[in-house]
């Protein structure tokens, strides 16, 4: 009688039924769609602070004076550059004071998952008594992101 040597077919459909039944759990474990949503959220949280902080840099060089444009309706904030009758007359808030001569701002930061043409995706607006809240128009997760000061 000759030693046969190998795997028979249903060793072979055992291993790979297991190998897929591994990967399908690490996928599930990993949920790449949660872990992306959670990295725009974070990039969200990091761009509504330098705004409102370079919204307050501007104000402590500036008497206490904010930029002008900013008002008690939350408004969607124009991405620089853009010509200030185009913001304007898109609803647009534009903070170009903020981006001049790159003092406070290299440019405005943009929303990761934005919509507008010409506007960056967050929102900005100050209440009677001077306090200023940006907020991300969008979010991921149910997580709001928001931040007043």
């Amino acid at each position: 009688m000759k030693n046969k040597k190998g795997f028979t077919l249903l060793e072979i459909l055992l291993v790979v039924a297991a190998i897929g039944i591994l990967a399908s759990i690490v996928i599930v474990a990993i949920n790449p769609g949660k872990q992306l949503g959670d990295t725009r959220n974070t990039q969200r949280q990091a761009d509504v602070n330098t705004i409102l902080n370079a919204v307050y840099q501007f104000a402590i060089d500036n008497n206490g004076t904010l930029p002008v444009a900013i008002t008690t309706t939350a408004t969607e904030i124009c991405i620089a550059g853009t010509l200030i009758a185009t913001c304007t007359g898109a609803g647009l808030i534009p903070l170009n004071e903020l981006v001049l001569l790159e003092k406070y701002l290299i440019s405005i930061p943009i929303e990761p998952q934005k919509t507008s043409v010409n506007g960056v995706g967050y929102l900005i607006n100050k209440t009677a008594n001077g306090r200023i809240t940006v907020q991300a128009q969008f979010e991921e997760q149910g997580k709001v992101i928001s931040v007043t000061r």
